[in-house]
C-alpha cells in the first residue's frame, strides 16, 4: 500500500510538473502534503515536517550552491572559460580536438553548472568546427557528456553536494572517488559513444552555420582575458583545498596543524576561500570595480534562487517520505531481495529521474530512499553518493530542462534528440553505475 501511494504520489507531482506546468517548487509542496496525509502523518505535523526537510536540505547546501554558482558567473564574465577552452584546443591540434574538448569541459565543468558550461563552451566549440569543416556533434557530444557527468557526480555541484549530506558521506571521499569514475564514464559515453553514433546514425553529423536558440553570444578578445593558469586554479579552487585537506589530515597528527587542515577543507570555508580568490582573480585583478564585480555576484544568486526553493521542495518531500515509514520500508524491500545496496540505490533513483525529469529531485528522494542500507550494509557512503549520481541522469527526455536545450542549441529534430541525447545520458549512467560497482569490489 505505501509503495502504492508514492507511484500515485509521484505521478500527480509528474501531472502537475508536465501537464499542469505548475511551478516545480510549488508542485513539491502541494504533492508533500497530499503524500503526508495518505500516509497518515498527523494533519498538524505536516507543516513541520515539511519546513524541517527544507531546513535540513538548505542549511549547508545554501552556502554551497550559492558561493559555488558565484565563482562560476565570475569566471565566465572575466573570460576565463573561453581562454581553458582556447589554450587547450590550441595545444592538441586538428587530429587531437575530442581530448582537448573533454579536457577543457573538465575543468570548466568543475566549478560550471551543467546549463552554464554548455553556454560557455558552445560558441567555443562552434567557431572550432566551422573553422575545421567539422560537424558540430562531432565536438558537441563529448562535451555535453563531460559537463553532465561533472555535474551529477562531483561536488560542489548542487545533487552530488546535498546526496553527501544526505547520507553523511566524507564530502573528500565524494569528489575523489568521483574523480576516478567520471574519466571511464567520459571515454565511454563520450568518443567511444561518438564513434557508434556516428557508424549508426550518421544524418545528425552534419556541417552547421549557425547555433540555434544560443541568442547573443558574449564575444572576448583573447588577449584580455585572464591567463591559462590563473583561469584553471579560479576554477578548481574548491577541489584543490577540500581534496588537500583530505590527502593531508590522513598524514598530520592530531593537533592545531591537522584542526587548521580540515577546517580549511571543510566545504563552506573552502566555497568561501575561493570565492574570494575568484573575487580578486576574475575580478580586482581583471581591473573590474567592485561595483562590478557585486553585480555578477548578484546576477549568479538570481539564476540559482529557484533551484534553491526546488531543492527545498525536495528536501520536504523526501523527509515526508522518511517520516512515512517508505525509506525504511523501501531499504527492508530491497534487503529481502539481496539486491545490492548500489544497484539499489542507482534503480531507484534512475526510475524517479525517468518519472520526474529533475536529476536534483530524483537525486535528493532516492538517496533519502536508500540512506538506510548504508547503516545495514556498510557499503561506503561516498560509492552510494556516486550511484546516485549515475542514476541521476539516467535517460533525459522531454520533461527535463536539459534535453530542450539539448535540443536547441545542436539543432536536432525531436527524434533526432531522442536518439542522441536521451541514449547518450542512458549509456553514461550505466557506465558510471558499472564503474561504481567495480570500485566498491577493489575499496
Amino acid at each position: 500500500m505505501k509503495l502504492l501511494i508514492v507511484a500515485l504520489g509521484i505521478a500527480f507531482l509528474i501531472f502537475l510538473i508536465v501537464k499542469v506546468k505548475l511551478n516545480t517548487f510549488i508542485s513539491l509542496i502541494v504533492t508533500s502534503f497530499l503524500v503526508g496525509l495518505a500516509l497518515n502523518i498527523p494533519l498538524d505535523q505536516i507543516p513541520e515536517v515539511i519546513t524541517s526537510g527544507m531546513g535540513d536540505q538548505l542549511g549547508d547546501l545554501a552556502i554551497i550552491f550559492g558561493m559555488g554558482s558565484m565563482i562560476g558567473k565570475l569566471v565566465s564574465d572575466s573570460g576565463g572559460g573561453y581562454r581553458i577552452a582556447n589554450t587547450l584546443i590550441d595545444k592538441f591540434g586538428k587530429k587531437q580536438i575530442q581530448i582537448a574538448v573533454i579536457i577543457a569541459s573538465f575543468i570548466v565543468g568543475l566549478a560550471l553548472f551543467f546549463e552554464v558550461g554548455l553556454v560557455v563552451l558552445l560558441p567555443i566549440i562552434f567557431v572550432i568546427a566551422k573553422e575545421l569543416e567539422m560537424p558540430l556533434l562531432t565536438l558537441a557530444i563529448p562535451m555535453a557528456a563531460t559537463l553532465n557527468v561533472m555535474h551529477g557526480f562531483i561536488p560542489p555541484h548542487p545533487a552530488p553536494t546535498a546526496i553527501s549530506g544526505i547520507m553523511e558521506a566524507d564530502i573528500g571521499q565524494v569528489i575523489l572517488f568521483g574523480l576516478i569514475v567520471a574519466i571511464p564514464t567520459i571515454i565511454v559515453s563520450g568518443p567511444v559513444f561518438n564513434y557508434f553514433l556516428r557508424k549508426f546514425y550518421p544524418k545528425v553529423y552534419r556541417i552547421q552555420e549557425k547555433i540555434p536558440g544560443l541568442g547573443e553570444v558574449k564575444e572576448f578578445e583573447l588577449n584580455q582575458t585572464p591567463s591559462f593558469w590563473l583561469s584553471v586554479s579560479t576554477a578548481m579552487m574548491p577541489v584543490i583545498l577540500i581534496g588537500i585537506a583530505t590527502i593531508w589530515s590522513g598524514f598530520l597528527a592530531t593537533g592545531s596543524l591537522q584542526q587548521g587542515v580540515q577546517f580549511i577543507g571543510e566545504p563552506d570555508v573552502a566555497m568561501l576561500l575561493s570565492l574570494i580568490f575568484a573575487m580578486y582573480t576574475m575580478g580586482y585583478k581583471q581591473k573590474r570595480s567592485m561595483k562590478e564585480i557585486s553585480t555578477t555576484i548578484e546576477e549568479a544568486i538570481t539564476q540559482i534562487a529557484m533551484m534553491l526553493f526546488i531543492i527545498g521542495g525536495g528536501g520536504a518531500l523526501k523527509q515526508v517520505l522518511v517520516e512515512g515509514g517508505i525509506s525504511e520500508y523501501i531499504s527492508s524491500l530491497f534487503t529481502n531481495i539481496n539486491l545490492s545496496p548500489i544497484l539499489a540505490a542507482w534503480l531507484v533513483t534512475a526510475i524517479l529521474r525517468v518519472s520526474l525529469g529533475s536529476s536534483t529531485v530524483a537525486a535528493m528522494t532516492g538517496a533519502g530512499l536508500v540512506a538506510p542500507l548504508i547503516a545495514q550494509t556498510g557499503v561506503n557512503p561516498a560509492l552510494m553518493v556516486l550511484a546516485v549520481g549515475a542514476g541521476s541522469i539516467f535517460a533525459d527526455h522531454v520533461n527535463d530542462a536539459g534535453f530542450w536545450m539539448i535540443k536547441e542549441y545542436f539543432g536536432l529534430s525531436l527524434k533526432e534528440t531522442f536518439l542522441t541525447w536521451t541514449t547518450l545520458t542512458s549509456v553514461l549512467s550505466v557506465t558510471g553505475l558499472v564503474c561504481v560497482y567495480g570500485l566498491s569490489l577493489i575499496l
